[in-house]
């Protein structure tokens, strides 16, 4: 599924399977040139125009649609208590200052079939990342769903600094059984973090240790996420939230140029994940679609992962309001891709 540049257009035609108000859109894209680029893949029309009903409580808990029962690898989910360590960041977001557990999580999936999860790092202090390790294999004990985790690692401290011990710590979480990758944030950072020499340093060694890097980076940096991926042949990547569109803004360039040279890298996948709090908050699903389908279009169903971003994404929707509408944008693929989508691509890239 070749990348072709894009302006965000989607070209529609009705699916004669359709057989009820959300009938698929087959994806086109529409090149600058005027030429059509038949991705050949199926969205859906979520059928949110001229509506004055809520048009999030309209997508929450569809039935699985088009490929039977898949059981779900959520590639991206956080656990955090502040009585056990500390985030700073929660401060400001007095909605989720709280504890967020997988009793939590149970509680906002219902009956939607996860089978497994992957944690991410969720912003602790530095010091405390091996807790932090710690805190999550508790955590596993009680819900072995919990399959992987991503750790937390000052990859910027450099290997050659004394004292800082990169080295030591890369390896002994990469004998974790569990511990399956790696995420420094990138987002929040100054302009040209990802070009340090160090970082770029601990990227590579992450990869050495047979670990995956989490790219998490806003839309504008992606030009030095292109760099990093570049500098860095032997490490895998998993591209967080899509690389952070400009949703509210509706703003598609330069990101979905980024986009398309990051999947021109093959050790690189990405995690449709985090798009409801990139959106403006009175967002439709038809805000989010081009972003989904672009990201879609560039790196195949093969290199897609399915995420929750939970219980971050608790500030826009509810986990059945997200799962609903990428219900409803993999109406109409094939049971393989669904199935890739929704588990075996993630249980592929984080070795579960």
């Amino acid at each position: 599924m070749a990348a072709s540049r894009w302006d965000g257009r989607i070209t529609s035609k009705k699916s004669s399977s359709a057989r009820s108000s959300c009938w698929p859109w087959h994806w086109i894209g529409c090149g600058r040139d005027g030429r059509q680029h038949d991705c050949g893949l199926w969205i859906v029309d979520c059928g949110m125009k001229g509506r004055t009903s809520n048009p999030q409580s309209e997508i929450r808990n569809p039935k699985s649609a088009g490929g039977g029962a898949v059981r779900i690898v959520d590639s991206h989910v956080h656990f955090w208590d502040p009585a056990e360590l500390h985030y700073a960041w929660l401060e400001g977001v007095p909605s989720l200052h709280r504890a967020f557990l997988p009793r939590d999580y149970a509680a906002a999936t219902g009956q939607i079939p996860i089978g497994r999860m992957v944690f991410v790092e969720a912003n602790c202090r530095p010091e405390e990342a091996r807790r932090e390790v710690e805190f999550v294999e508790r955590l596993a004990q009680q819900d072995p769903r919990v399959a992987a985790i991503v750790a937390f690692v000052d990859l910027a401290q450099g290997l050659g600094t004394r004292g800082s011990g990169l080295a030591e710590t890369l390896d002994a979480f990469s004998t974790l059984p569990r511990v399956k990758g790696i995420r420094q944030n990138i987002q929040g950072q100054p302009a040209g973090f990802c070009r340090q020499r160090a970082f770029v340093d601990g990227v590579r060694a992450v990869g050495r240790c047979g670990l995956v890097f989490d790219l998490c980076a806003t839309h504008d940096q992606l030009s030095e996420v292109v760099d990093l991926v570049h500098d860095c042949p032997e490490t895998r990547f998993v591209l967080d939230h899509c690389g952070k569109p400009g949703i509210r803004e509706r703003s598609f360039e330069p990101w979905t140029e980024w986009v398309a040279r990051l999947a021109a890298h093959d050790t690189v996948c990405c995690k449709v994940s985090g798009l409801l709090t990139e959106a403006a908050e009175a967002w439709c699903p038809e805000d989010l679609l081009p972003y989904a389908a672009r990201v879609v279009e560039c790196f195949g169903p093969e290199r897609v992962l399915y995420g929750s971003d939970w219980p971050v994404l608790t500030l826009a929707g509810d986990y059945g309001t997200w799962y609903g509408f990428t219900e409803r944008f993999t109406r109409g693929w094939s049971p393989a891709d669904r199935s890739r989508f929704y588990g075996d691509n993630a249980a592929r890239v984080y070795g579960l």
